[in-house]
């Protein structure tokens, strides 16, 4: 039977939005229009020796907001491009685009739920009114109900903003309203106090709440370690200092149920490789393996799901026509290691996101 690949985690952003990114400069190297014209040429990508016993197929996408310009205040410009994007994944959804946006009718069934930004530290309060909005803009029900969760990046904030009151309130909200929150946090670059800050903060958001109600968290790309360790044989790496604190903070992240984890963003931490030739995907494999081996040790196969981070997966793995396919290539290499049963190949490709979303295949 095909396994239908859910792609948990992928931005998209027409040229005309770019202005409205936080990120953008015209000198990126993703400062150009990526959206789902650019995705399906990546998701269709093959190597020169096509294998034709794939038993995969693209079934489509969770859509992950963009960090456009934003603040926790409504004063200003400060919620009206994130407001612009949930129109944007409106018009997809619906098959209505804009001429040059990059999307057509005939792919309005791949976005099978979005994930927007939303102001997490206004608390409760500033969620209820942003939401309110965001209804608005989708427009019909059928857009409403792909609406899965929401996302505030703390990986570029400072200490202790994970720890507000209202963050914690925020969550709690989320969790009643049966909304999944996505956490990026960046081990690497950031440091290991995100992280710590991110386990505490999980602590007070299940702390005296219903089973029911408590938010489901979905960890972004395995937290960001470094994969740039110099001696990358299993021995070095593996007694590393670094691979040891992040082991023990993942770990502590998986003692709750309710948090899953992505399998996704390597191409972002690995030192980059060229477009061609074709690196030596066994290696990358070998080189991710201690520390997905630690991630499926802690969350188990059942709480871990296959996402590319297109296009921010481009940058570091040799460009649009071959990175997707590449870290698909990485993830088969993965999963091939750890002898998994069918069923739990077919929940990392697909199953778990579907039921950490809570979305239609």
């Amino acid at each position: 039977m095909p396994i239908p690949i859910v792609d948990s985690h992928i931005h998209l952003f027409p040229a005309s939005h770019l202005p409205t990114l936080a990120w953008y400069d015209p000198e990126s190297p993703l400062g150009s229009q990526h959206s789902v014209g650019e995705y399906r040429l990546a998701t269709s990508s093959t190597s020169a020796t096509s294998d034709t016993s794939d038993p995969t197929y693209l079934r489509g996408f969770i859509f992950l907001e963009t960090d456009r310009i934003s603040s926790i205040e409504e004063d200003g410009k400060g919620w009206s491009h994130a407001l612009d994007e949930v129109s944007l994944l409106t018009r997809i959804i619906t098959g209505t685009p804009v001429p040059g946006e990059g999307h057509h009718d005939k792919d309005r069934h791949l976005c099978l739920g979005f994930v927007p930004w939303a102001p997490v530290p206004g608390g409760s309060a500033a969620l209820q009114k942003y939401m309110g909005l965001m209804r608005e803009r989708t427009k019909t029900e059928d857009v409403w109900k792909k609406l899965r969760g929401v996302r505030y990046l703390f990986q570029d904030k400072p200490k202790g903003v994970m720890l507000q009151d209202d963050v914690i309130e925020g969550l709690k909200w989320l969790g009643r309203e049966k909304l999944v929150f996505d956490l990026g946090v960046d081990a690497r670059q950031g440091g290991f106090w995100q992280l710590r800050e991110a386990i505490e903060m999980m602590r007070r958001a299940y702390d005296g709440v219903e089973e029911d109600e408590k938010v489901v968290i979905v960890i972004n790309h395995l937290c960001k370690p470094n994969l740039r360790l110099p001696d990358a044989s299993p021995a070095s790496v593996t007694t590393h200092p670094e691979f040891l604190e992040w082991s023990a903070l993942i770990t502590a992240m998986a003692q709750y149920p309710n948090t899953y984890m992505k399998l996704s963003g390597g191409f972002s931490e690995f030192l980059p490789v060229s477009s061609a030739p074709e690196p030596d995907i066994d290696s990358l494999v070998e080189r991710i393996r201690p520390w997905s081996d630690v991630v499926f040790d802690t969350f188990g196969a059942e709480r871990v799901m296959f996402g590319s981070d297109w296009p921010v997966c481009n940058v570091g793995g040799g460009g649009n026509a071959v990175t997707w396919r590449r870290w698909k290539s990485i993830v088969e290499g993965i999963l091939e290691k750890r002898q998994l049963t069918d069923e739990q190949e077919r929940g990392i490709w697909g199953g778990v996101a579907v039921k950490a979303y809570s979305v239609e295949i």
